[in-house]
């Protein structure tokens, strides 16, 4: 009844079995009657003269569809969807094209819970009316008009409208006055359901009923992206909401403001989209940064792991409907891939395949074909010597006749193209007819680890006792394949995972560089924007510059996490006296000026001066000792971890990592060099002098002999 829309289309590629949408999206609802000499188009169809002429028109729209199918379908709506009962009845109503019909988002539907899986009823929904007695959100209709109106994503219908199939009854979906119920007593909460909440019920897997949703097919991932679009937008719409009401600035200006004037309403900036949103570039780059901080302490990753969905997997076989293909349904795939991701980390972490583990670190990505795939870093206590690359990672075919299992296994999963002059068209190939991943590779007799990227993993050829076999195409042909063609793979894991999963050997900076950068390099982005947006806009330009594909949507609806880390990360402030971050609206701006809060540096200070053990360490190890208690903002000894040499404190493994400050930043800059270099006892050693002025006299020396 609707016709559905999105701010571009995402591109489209050879492999694409996913439904994917960039930007935005949106419903669109027309009038009830077309123009006099217009065909009929979507709700408009409903009201064409009896049923069989209706029945020609939409079977007129598409080719090879079957009448029977469509007639079946046209008589279920007239009899049980409550909408369209509903828009026959006011149509009816409406003696002129100048009346209208309001179907009211806050409308009360009838039912034992308010809004809860009920159907409207005509009375309650639509309202004729001449005027402007309406609000944004309601959906009003006009008898016959050429203007399209968008449909809010929190009315009720929204739903109903563009799946008429899957709400048959016309039932009511997400509404922002949905409470949650007391499994208990059965009533209603004065809790809010969130949009997440909603729909992840709405399309779990239940055995004792069925869910038409998941029965939907390529429709399912249509739906899924929508409703991910509508969760995305109402956390968007209620930043951009209150970022008149949350600002921020340094306390010092603040101080100044409220002691001069009393005003608060003329100082601070607005947020604009915070770290906090999971997948925006403030959000990436404190991964990134975070990322940098495991390379600070335990210097470069030994492993980088690549693990890819197998839609093939038995596991997700077993579950498909009758007629149903893996990529119809991507919340099994979504589901399955995270069992199998955390099975992994777990062959890795607790039963130390490659030996005991320091940190790790992963990032879940998506194809453009909507399979989800893990970046994995991983440092090992132990490093990996380069004559035991080849017991861990091998680049050849395994001998078919001694495993014939795991041959099997690398020649469906392990072998890149066949690309270059046996498939020019491959997607890997550039505009000059290369392969982006520079296969096939040369033959080497033994792996060398020289050059500054990844090793040269031994491959040797047919000639020096290599394995060779042929694969067959899907058009037939028949393709040779040898140890050039092999992306390095850890046998032991192919053989437990049945999936592709790219095992590398880190060896230089470099390697880490382009790792840490690609593992946080952010969400896919689809730059296809056509209208002049504000590039102050941090949230518009967000909205329009990523896609959302199937599996995505699934897997961010499931709350399943996009990245994952051991150990964990304590972001540290830096800041010159009276020059912290504050956190204010026009109510509270007096008292945070009364009584500004800490933040974990001026507690480390106030730490330090009652705790002697702290005066030997370094700002950034503190979060070794002391947990930071967010709500009284003081740091407080560990209560669990190992014991330490010569004290009563116990460390963990948590990592401190103190914001990065531009050298342009003189002063901050130099306090934040002491503070990495010099623990609290040598920097305060000077009692008659403030830090302030210490910090001044020892910044100008360094300035003066250079940086150490």
């Amino acid at each position: 009844m609707t016709s559905f829309g999105a701010t571009g289309a995402a591109p489209d590629g050879d492999l694409s079995l996913t439904f994917r949408v960039q930007g935005q999206i949106y419903h669109l609802i027309g009038s009830l009657l077309p123009l006099p000499n217009a065909e009929p188009a979507f709700l408009q169809i409903y009201f064409m003269g009896d049923s069989s002429v209706q029945l020609d028109r939409r079977c007129n729209l598409f080719n090879g569809v079957q009448r029977g199918i469509v007639a079946n379908f046209q008589e279920l709506f007239d009899q049980n969807n409550h909408l369209i009962r509903l828009f026959k009845t006011a149509l009816e109503r409406m003696p002129t094209d100048e009346h209208r019909v309001a179907i009211r988002a806050d409308r009360t539907p009838a039912g034992e819970h308010e809004r809860r899986f009920n159907a409207p009823t005509e009375d309650e929904v639509a309202i004729v009316i001449v005027d402007s007695e309406y609000t944004r959100r309601d959906i009003v209709l006009q008898r016959r008009n050429q203007q399209l109106q968008r449909i809010d994503e929190i009315h009720p219908s929204y739903d109903a409208l563009q799946y008429p199939i899957t709400f048959w009854r016309g039932n009511d979906s997400y509404h922002i006055g949905l409470k949650q119920i007391d499994p208990s007593t059965g009533r209603e909460t004065n809790k809010r359901v969130s949009p997440m909440d909603y729909y992840s019920h709405q399309l779990m897997i239940r055995e004792d009923s069925q869910n038409f949703v998941l029965k939907c097919c390529s429709l399912l991932s249509q739906f899924v992206v929508d409703m991910y679009a509508k969760i995305e937008s109402q956390r968007l719409l209620f930043i951009r909401l209150n970022q008149d009401q949350l600002r921020t600035d340094s306390y010092i200006h603040l101080r100044d403001a409220v002691i001069n004037d009393g005003d608060a309403t003329n100082v601070g900036q607005r947020f604009i989209l915070p770290s906090t949103s999971t997948g925006s570039p403030r959000h990436m780059h404190e991964y990134a940064q975070d990322a940098m901080a495991y390379v600070r302490l335990h210097g470069r990753p030994d492993l980088f792991i690549t693990f890819t969905c197998n839609p093939k997997w038995p596991e997700i076989k077993e579950l498909l409907m009758p007629g149903q293909q893996s990529h119809d349904r991507h919340d099994l795939l979504a589901r399955v891939f995270r069992q199998k991701l955390l099975k992994l980390m777990e062959v890795m972490v607790k039963h130390k395949l490659s030996g005991p583990t320091k940190c790790h670190m992963y990032s879940i990505e998506w194809q453009k074909r909507g399979l989800p795939h893990a970046h994995i870093l991983v440092w090992l206590e132990n490093r990996i010597r380069p004559e035991q690359i080849d017991s861990i990672i091998s680049a050849e075919l395994p001998d078919p006749e001694a495993d014939p299992r795991l041959f099997e296994i690398v020649l469906k999963n392990m072998v890149h193209g066949p690309c270059g002059w046996l498939n020019p068209r491959s997607p890997c190939m550039d505009e000059h007819f290369k392969c982006t991943k520079k296969f096939s590779k040369s033959f080497i007799a033994e792996t060398q680890t020289g050059n500054d990227g990844y090793p040269s993993y031994r491959r040797c050829s047919p000639n020096d006792g290599g394995h060779a076999t042929v694969i067959e195409g899907s058009d037939g042909s028949q393709t040779p394949i040898d140890n050039s063609w092999i992306v390095p793979y850890c046998p032991t894991l192919s053989r437990m995972f049945n999936a592709h999963i790219n095992v590398e050997y880190c060896h230089s900076v470099k390697s880490i560089k382009y790792i840490c950068k690609y593992i946080n390099k952010g969400g896919d982005m689809a730059i296809l924007q056509r209208e002049s947006v504000n590039q102050n806009d941090e949230i518009a330009m967000y909205q329009l510059g990523r896609y959302i594909s199937g599996n995505e949507a699934f897997w961010r609806i499931f709350s399943f996490p996009i990245h994952d880390r051991y150990p964990t990360v304590v972001h540290l402030a830096v800041h010159l006296e009276n020059g912290q971050r504050v956190y204010f609206n026009p109510d509270n701006a007096a008292a945070v000026v009364e009584n500004p809060p800490n933040t974990t540096l001026t507690a480390f200070f106030e730490l330090c001066r009652s705790d002697e053990f702290a005066r030997t360490l370094l700002y950034a190890d503190v979060p070794r000792f002391y947990t930071w208690n967010q709500a009284r903002k003081v740091f407080s000894r560990r209560r669990r971890g190992s014991t330490v040499d010569g004290s009563d404190c116990l460390a963990s493994d948590a990592i401190g990592r103190i914001y990065t400050v531009h050298p342009r930043n003189s002063e901050r800059f130099y306090l934040r060099m002491l503070l990495t270099k010099v623990p609290w006892s040598d920097l305060f050693r000077v009692p008659q002098n403030s830090w302030r002025t210490h910090l001044r006299d020892v910044s100008r020396s360094l300035r003066t002999k250079g940086t150490p």
